[in-house]
Order: C-alpha cells, then sequence, then structure tokens
C-alpha cells in the first residue's frame, strides 16, 4: 500500500520517523502533564564525557586553544570606569574540523550513527552544524544529506547561508535547498523516512553531550594556566545547545560559580519565517529571532524533546546590535590579527560590554569562534544589505532599527550590551508549557520540573502560574 506523503499525515507520524531516525524512545521520559526526567534522557547517549572526549579526538575536534585578546582589553579599559576592564579571552572553536564548536556535535552523533549501522544521516541547519555534520561524515564513512532553509520566494539567498551550502557539498554531502516557511521540516522528516538515515539533530541528546565538552575543556585549561575558573563565560545563543551543553561541561568540571551569559543579535520586530523579511537581517543565527522562541519553548525543535534548555543554565541574557557584532569583528581582526565568522564575534560584542562592569583582575571567557571566509565574510554581508535597501552608516547603535539600517558605531564606547529580563522569558516558557500540552492543572512534579527547566524556584513557577490564570480570565 502506498504510503500518505501529505503534509499532514508526515507531520502525523511525526514520533514515529523519529523514534526510527534517533533510536530514542522519547515517551519513555515522560512523567507529568508538562515534566519529563531531562536526565535520563541526557544518559540515553550511553557516552560518559571522556568517552566523548575519545571519540572527538579521533576526529580532528576539541582540544582547541585559549587565546588572550590582550589589545582589546586594553581598548575595553580605555573606555571603562577607573579599575574596572577584566581580561578577555576566546576559545578558538575555528580549530576544529569544519571550523566551529558544531563539531563536537557532529562528531558524537556521527559516531553513533555509525555504531548503530546507520547508512546515512541527515540534518537540517542552514549554518555552521551542516558543514560540521558533513565534515564528520566524510571522516567516517557514511552518505549525508542536508536539508537548508536558504531562498525567499524569488530565489534569493543570503551570502551566509549560500557560504555554508558551498563548504557541505566541499565535503560530499548533498545539499537540499529550500526556500522559507513551514516546508522545512516536512522535507526533513519524509527524507528522514525515505532514506533511514539517522537523524544528526542539533537538540539530541548526543549533540549537547557533545557540546559538553567545550565547557569542560575551559574550565580545566584555566586552572591548568592561570589556577582559577573564569568568572564569566558568554554564549553565543540560538536554539541553546551551545549554551546548555557548554554549562553542563563547566558544572561537570566542577566551575559552579562561573557566570554563564547568553548574547543575541538584536533582530527585534523581523519575523523570521516571512519571505519578505528573511533577507532584511543581516545575521542567520546567533539572533534573537531564534534566541527568544527557543528559550520560551525549546521543545518546537525536530525531536519531540530537546536536550537544549537554556533556561536551565542561563544566568544573565544579553542582546547586542548587528552594527555593533561587524564592528567587533574588524577590531577581532586589525587589533589581535584574527580573523573570526559572525556567530562567535557576537558573544565577544557583549563581552567587549560586559568585561567594563568587571575588576580587572576578573577573567571573561568567549566560549566559540568560527571560521570565516567568502560569503560569511562581513564584505559580501553589508553588500547584501544594502541591495536589500538596509541604510548603512556610523553613529550610535541605539538607533538601529532592524530590517531597516545597520549602524556601525562611531566610537568604542558606544558598544554595549543590553539586559533581557529573564522573569519574563520564564513566565512565556511556563504559559508555553500550559497552553502547548493543554494543562489546566499540575502536580508537584510539573512545578518541580519548572523551576530547574527555568532556573527559579517553585514559589516563582506557582506565582507565574497564578499570573497566568489572571490574565487568561
Amino acid at each position: 500500500m502506498t504510503r500518505d506523503m501529505s503534509y499532514e499525515a508526515v507531520m502525523g507520524r511525526n514520533n514515529e520517523i523519529m523514534k526510527n531516525a534517533i533510536g530514542i524512545d522519547y515517551t519513555v521520559f515522560e512523567s507529568g502533564s508538562v515534566s519529563f526526567d531531562y536526565e535520563k534522557m541526557m544518559s540515553e547517549t550511553g557516552y560518559t564525557l571522556d568517552e566523548i572526549e575519545r571519540i572527538q579526538s579521533q576526529y580532528g575536534v576539541g582540544n582547541t586553544p585559549i587565546i588572550e585578546l590582550k589589545n582589546l582589553t586594553k581598548l575595553a579599559r580605555k573606555v571603562a570606569p577607573k579599575g574596572k576592564g577584566a581580561r578577555i579571552f576566546v576559545k578558538d572553536e575555528a580549530c576544529n574540523a569544519s571550523g566551529s564548536f558544531k563539531a563536537r556535535r557532529a562528531a558524537t552523533a556521527v559516531y553513533h550513527a555509525k555504531k548503530m549501522g546507520y547508512k546515512g544521516v541527515i540534518a537540517a541547519t542552514s549554518g555552521n552544524y551542516g558543514a560540521a555534520v558533513a565534515s564528520q561524515a566524510a571522516m567516517q564513512g557514511l552518505k549525508c544529506i542536508i536539508v537548508q532553509e536558504c531562498y525567499d520566494s524569488k530565489g534569493i539567498g543570503q551570502p551566509e547561508i549560500i557560504e555554508k551550502a558551498r563548504k557541505c557539498e566541499a565535503y560530499g554531502a548533498e545539499v537540499v535547498q529550500l526556500t522559507v516557511g513551514p516546508e522545512l521540516f516536512y522535507v526533513f522528516l519524509a527524507m528522514l523516512e525515505e532514506t533511514g538515515y539517522f537523524n544528526a539533530s542539533l537538540y539530541s541528546p548526543f549533540g549537547i553531550a557533545g557540546v559538553e565538552t567545550l565547557g569542560h575543556e575551559i574550565s580545566n585549561q584555566f586552572r591548568k594556566e592561570y589556577k582559577k575558573d573564569p568568572d564569566v563565560v558568554v554564549c553565543t545563543n540560538a536554539g541553546g545547545g551551545n549554551l546548555t551543553g557548554t554549562a553542563r561541561g563547566l558544572i561537570k568540571a566542577g566551575a559552579l560559580n562561573t557566570q554563564v551569559v547568553g548574547a543575541s543579535v538584536d533582530l527585534k520586530g523581523l519575523h523570521m519565517a516571512s519571505d519578505n523579511q528573511f533577507n532584511k537581517k543581516s545575521f542567520t543565527t546567533g539572533h534573537t529571532g531564534f534566541g527568544i522562541p527557543f528559550c520560551t519553548w525549546p521543545d518546537r525543535s525536530d525531536v519531540p524533546r530537546s536536550a537544549a534548555r537554556p533556561l536551565r543554565y542561563m544566568d544573565r541574557y544579553v542582546m547586542v546590535k548587528q552594527g555593533e557584532v561587524f564592528y567587533i569583528t574588524e577590531l577581532l581582526a586589525q587589533l589581535e590579527g584574527i580573523e573570526r565568522g559572525p556567530a562567535g564575534n557576537t558573544s565577544l560584542t557583549a563581552a567587549f560590554a560586559l568585561a567594563q562592569e568587571l575588576d580587572e583582575d576578573k577573567i571573561i571567557v568567549v566560549q566559540e569562534t568560527e571560521y570565516t571566509g567568502a560569503g560569511k565574510h562581513i564584505c559580501p554581508q553589508l553588500t547584501f544589505a544594502r541591495e536589500n535597501g538596509i541604510e548603512i552608516k556610523f553613529g550610535n547603535p541605539d538607533d538601529e532599527v532592524p530590517g531597516e539600517n545597520l549602524i556601525l558605531p562611531s566610537h568604542p564606547s558606544l558598544l554595549k550590551a543590553t539586559d533581557i529580563n529573564l522573569d519574563k522569558i520564564r513566565k512565556s516558557y511556563i504559559r508555553n508549557c500550559l497552553v502547548n500540552n493543554n494543562v489546566t492543572e499540575l502536580n508537584d512534579s510539573d512545578i518541580e520540573f519548572l523551576a530547574k527547566d527555568t532556573k527559579s524556584s517553585k514559589e516563582f513557577v506557582i506565582s507565574a502560574v497564578d499570573e497566568i490564570r489572571v490574565k487568561n480570565l
């Protein structure tokens, strides 16, 4: 009998397809109306941290260097209050095979796929993860398909996305390019079902466990070299896996007093699934268009329960502007002699501003860099912005309006990190849990789960639920 491949039918088989494509039955972790056993799910990888480190080391991943940005630190101290200006460091993840931290996720996922007998892997991503999966699949002898949301309805794609497709193809992957919209997940599911390949999801336990080695390395390297853990670690935040994995690795290393800060590019007012706004942004990841939705509802991902849960680990969340990130990219190149891509420079922008709040003896770490070149470089990105009607000028980044202009700071003192109200984000997440699960009553396990998942307290959750009920009446 012919299988029904309509949109509704394929989406209706989501759980069945996912179970076959990742080898995890997510229903065994469910407990209450909204709760599930997160740590039990994470243990489903079957690999210890030491084993994952050994796996990654076999395939050109991990052990990346820590670099002190001495000239950027000096500049931060020039514009900071007297006695302020923490030492700024970066973890140079561009040294990984494929050029980004996402090689850590991919190495673990592809290794497991091969171990379980899958002939190939599929990932739905327009970013560095696609290149990482393609690279690891080439190393480990598996076939690879990358499904990429690439174009608007006119067939126009951002230079950065086109460059990532080129890199995937260079590693031998098949790249399926789609227009923006709901078709991405449908095509992804249909291809998983048709091929029987492994779902190398960004949001599986394998992917997040792979990033734990990053946080673990940071702590060990600083203890060895500087006899202390870093005071602050800044993570570019999109889907949440980068921050989640890094924070979990820091915790496993015992770095319990290190503050974990998320940073996203401010794209307020632009809708990521809007055809006419798709090319109005100059960043394809690490922005609030992903960071906010995935914080407030992480299970919107391509697995039934996302292992990326940033609210569990985030101590602070800040926004920076597009123009500020382009500016810091040039500062990094011209002051430090290091040219790197946009995502890591998002957290570097935030770190430059946050360093000015800290005493000079403190240490702040940007936990990742990424490769740059071709379409990922700032020059084609700025040219593309102009072609799409975006005004580019020097001035005060506070005046930047996403989709209308892009303002490069006229002075380094204008770089800033603007705090996002985490309690507001927590309440939005709790509300989504109630609405999306059609829940009217929470039991004790639900409340305890929500307190952990929002890094809050039972009292906060109960108060938030009461507030949500009042507003809905």
